[in-house]
């Protein structure tokens, strides 16, 4: 063998790295890797290979860090960048993510993959707007899967386009009839009435999908179809019809993704624990941050939240985060956990008592603050946040905590309506549904003894029957003046990106009180269930 042909060192590592992993010896991938980047420093696509290996070791913080030292090195690739800002994501290093999407923006041509893409991450931020405008260029240069015209739609209705979002979406049916994503959000995407809806095509469609094809992806369309011919039956007022539709909807979509009592059950046990064993919170270190000042929505899924964001954000110093999940991601980091599933959750809750709470708070503020637009406050509002108040009050005492309750049968019934896709599996069965909103109330009631004064209680029945008087409430809790502008929330021409974005783009109304009523016999189980 001659000198040139012989493998020089760097091929010999990516050799051995390659070895290594196919083995799934991580130890020793992270050391060949190490090793590599030692000979080529600038190499991004191993440094995120040496982020990839590190997390499956569950060495969260130091993945996040090499994924930092990547973000760096400019690859001038806008694919892998745009690839390394998932991963940024994840970590939870969102301002890092920013910067690194907006060099690959930079540098992108019109590809509609990449442009697709792009618009997926900054819908990750909670920048609609620019998501929006990539997916207009992305159609101009040719749009041609369902997933992206729905992506598109979807992005359309979030910015309060629904004209357009409908045409969208007429197309798409036209090509993909069978498509059950854009048949739903069609269905969703306006009040139906008896001269115009799509009964006729729905039915039609249900008459050619198999009832249960044995297939998750199967049942997954089927369960679509039969969600859309729910809304819509119910939007006529057709009760007697509609309900057979729901209950085959979420049969299939239980059958699908079964709800983990027992997981739920033990991450609110862990919860509590563990929030015993903190102490009381600090009050002296209640104004311990400089604004912007997060406001943090908590409470049930479907209780109302989106209303209130709407109508703290007509306010001239706040605007909506939206549904961000960074206070959870800061808490993984702190407690070096990677993010994934039940188990993550319990290691992390485990890891509380020994983390810094303070370096929580600073964190959260470092990687969200960007989000406050100029304005003095920004929402964050998460409902499954209720589980973090006893940790947001001891990182971010300054943080006001609003908690919308609603009627027990009111917000189950708006859960068991909505069709989350494949999430949420609580919200396909009454038995699973009654069972995670007790350990709902469980939680609140645990914060209100333990807690007293972490988070206000706004009650969705007052909040649309006497909105003046009980934001004024808010409002003071959260030291802002009255504005005639929150009076008004159809009037914010802001994003919203929820499953009530429609109703919300109304004024405040009481429809949503006793919405459960015409279904009342079919839903006496759940009614006892909640007890």
């Amino acid at each position: 063998m001659n000198q040139r042909s012989m493998p020089t060192v760097e091929e010999d590592l990516r050799q051995s790295v390659r070895a290594h992993i196919d083995a799934q010896d991580w130890t020793a991938a992270q050391a060949a890797l190490e090793s590599l980047l030692q000979h080529v420093p600038q190499d991004v696509p191993a440094r995120m290979e040496l982020a990839r290996v590190m997390l499956r070791q569950g060495l969260f913080r130091a993945s996040g860090n090499h994924l930092l030292k990547a973000a760096m090195d400019p690859s001038g690739n806008a694919l892998l960048d745009t690839q390394l800002v998932q991963r940024l994501c994840f970590s939870g290093e969102m301002v890092a993510a920013r910067t690194c999407l907006d060099r690959a923006g930079q540098l992108a041509n019109e590809s509609v993959p990449l442009l697709v893409a792009q618009a997926h991450l900054r819908w990750t931020l909670g920048e609609f707007n620019a998501a929006k405008e990539l997916m207009d260029r992305a159609a101009a240069a040719g749009i041609d899967t369902p997933d992206q015209f729905h992506l598109y739609a979807t992005l359309l209705q979030v910015i309060g386009d629904i004209e357009r979002a409908g045409q969208v979406l007429e197309t798409c049916l036209r090509r993909w009839p069978d498509f059950g994503d854009a048949a739903a959000a069609r269905s969703n995407l306006r009040r139906q009435i008896a001269p115009s809806n799509h009964l006729a095509f729905l039915h039609g469609q249900l008459r050619r999908l198999p009832a249960d094809d044995g297939t998750p992806g199967g049942r997954f369309v089927r369960a679509e179809f039969e969600s859309a011919l729910f809304k819509e039956l119910d939007d006529l007022g057709r009760h007697d019809e509609a309900w057979p539709a729901l209950a085959r909807s979420n049969a299939l979509m239980s059958s699908i993704n079964p709800y983990d009592g027992l997981a739920e059950a033990a991450i609110v046990e862990g919860l509590i624990d563990v929030a015993g064993s903190l102490g009381q919170p600090e009050v002296q270190a209640a104004r311990m941050h400089a604004d912007p000042t997060p406001i943090f929505i908590v409470g049930m899924p479907r209780s109302g939240t989106t209303l209130l964001d709407r109508m703290l954000s007509s306010h001239s110093q706040v605007t909506s985060a939206g549904e961000i999940n960074d206070f959870l991601r800061q808490l993984h980091w702190v407690a070096d956990v990677p993010p994934v599933g039940v188990s993550g959750m319990l290691g992390t809750l485990r890891r509380i008592p020994k983390i810094n709470l303070a370096e929580l708070g600073e964190r959260y503020l470092a990687q969200t603050q960007w989000r406050a637009q100029g304005c003095r406050f920004y929402i964050d509002k998460l409902p499954v946040n209720i589980q973090m108040v006893p940790f947001i009050r001891r990182a971010l005492p300054h943080a006001p905590i609003l908690h919308m309750v609603r009627d027990p049968m009111d917000v189950c019934f708006s859960n068991f309506r909505a069709m989350f896709g494949n999430v949420s599996a609580y919200s396909y069965d009454m038995q699973a549904l009654a069972h995670y909103h007790g350990l709902y109330r469980r939680l609140a009631n645990e914060w209100h003894v333990s807690l007293p004064d972490a988070m206000l209680d706004v009650h969705y029945a007052d909040l649309v029957r006497e909105p003046a008087a009980v934001l004024r409430r808010v409002l003071k809790h959260c030291g802002l003046k009255e504005e005639d502008a929150c009076l008004h929330p159809e009037r914010n021409a802001a994003p919203v990106a929820t499953p009530s974005s429609m109703q919300v783009r109304e004024p405040i109304h009481t429809r949503g009180l006793g919405t459960w009523q015409p279904y009342a016999h079919h839903l006496e189980p759940l009614r006892r269930l909640l007890g």
